[in-house]
């Protein structure tokens, strides 16, 4: 009996062998082996995109992102989803500029004035009284000279692809200012634009530099006087609350670009960069009109509220644009005078 359970033992052995031997070596191989075979990745997958921008939910800018998200994700079928980040969520211009060019986010819709720092020839929209009205700006930042100006941002690692807009910026104050006489002496806040800062010492005031996340309060406490900015800051951040008089100047020009990472732009399919490049132009149209179309109801706000509103005269707007005409040469000494000279000759301006 007990051979014969040896033999069985002896049978079963040998025929286990056999069932090792004959693995295949892929069934034996080590996981990280196998790890290197995978496939790559499907070229259809999804595509996923952080926009950010510095405005609050409702107003133009932020209804335009969400509209270029609509618009993306219903031409690529969804392969791209557009996340977008209102109100500063991803920092303050600098950092979201910053953010674009290391990759931690793809897209941004920011201040020209704010981006100085890494994009000087900008400052060409800071110039006073250099646009004599909407149309002639439309004309210019979607012609040859816009897309001169956007070339410029690539050598920051920045595709810029369009530029949307704030509008034409107003004069706000606590002491009440109607001439050119009356911002003498006054301290206005500025954002850290040699361009800026130069127009409001012509005008025969002090220009302090302030973050614009701090101008609330700065102009709560009296630390200035006054401001500038466009109808739809000075409603959406509430100035008119903390300010008494606001002055209708449409004496500069405040715009914003809309811009990709430059290395991740060109990473992605063709189709797809065709459809963010257009889609972005597209909408920059869209958005300026929705500016013009909410300007007369933040004027109704902030004359609700009870702040005097001034209209700045034919008079005193030349005074003014005569006494800051000489900031222009701040440009020409920075970058030639062949930019600026193209726009006289399209602004109809000597």
């Amino acid at each position: 009996m007990l051979k014969k359970y040896i033999s069985l033992l002896f049978v079963a052995l040998l025929s286990l062998g056999l069932m090792m031997g004959c693995s295949s070596p892929a069934e034996t191989e080590p996981a990280g082996n196998e790890a290197q075979t995978e496939s790559p990745a499907p070229s259809g997958e999804v595509i996923e995109i952080s926009y950010g921008h510095g405005f609050m939910p409702e107003t133009p800018h932020h209804k335009a992102a969400m509209k270029f998200k609509e618009e993306v994700e219903a031409k690529t079928n969804g392969q791209v989803i557009v996340n977008i980040f209102p109100s500063g969520q991803l920092g303050s211009a600098r950092e979201m500029f910053e953010g674009v060019q290391m990759g931690t986010q793809e897209i941004a819709l920011l201040p020209t004035a704010r981006i100085s720092g890494f994009a000087p020839e900008l400052q060409l929209f800071d110039l006073p009284f250099l646009f004599p009205d909407r149309e002639t700006a439309y004309e210019i930042m979607d012609g040859e000279i816009g897309t001169e100006l956007l070339g410029t941002l690539s050598s920051q690692g920045v595709k810029g692809v369009a530029f949307y807009e704030d509008g034409f910026k107003h004069f706000t104050s606590n002491n009440e200012i109607a001439s050119l006489d009356d911002f003498n002496g006054q301290k206005f806040r500025t954002m850290e634009s040699p361009i800026i800062m130069s127009q409001f010492k012509a005008l025969g005031s002090n220009p302090v530099p302030i973050d614009f996340a701090e101008l609330y309060n700065s102009l709560q406490l009296g630390v200035v006087d006054g401001q500038e900015n466009p109808l739809v800051t000075i409603d959406n951040m509430k100035f008119y609350e903390v300010q008494k008089n606001l002055l209708i100047s449409e004496h500069a020009y405040l715009g914003h670009v809309l811009i990709y990472g430059d290395e991740w732009f060109n990473s992605l399919p063709e189709d797809i960069q065709k459809i963010l490049f257009d889609t972005g132009r597209e909408i920059a149209v869209w958005q300026r009109a929705e500016v013009q179309n909410e300007e007369s109801k933040y004027l109704e706000n902030i004359k609700a509220f009870g702040t005097n509103v001034i209209e700045l005269s034919e008079e005193e707007r030349e005074k003014m644009k005569a006494a800051t005409k000489d900031v222009h040469q701040e440009y020409v000494k920075m970058f030639g005078d062949t930019l600026l000279n193209k726009v006289y000759e399209a602004t109809g301006q000597q």
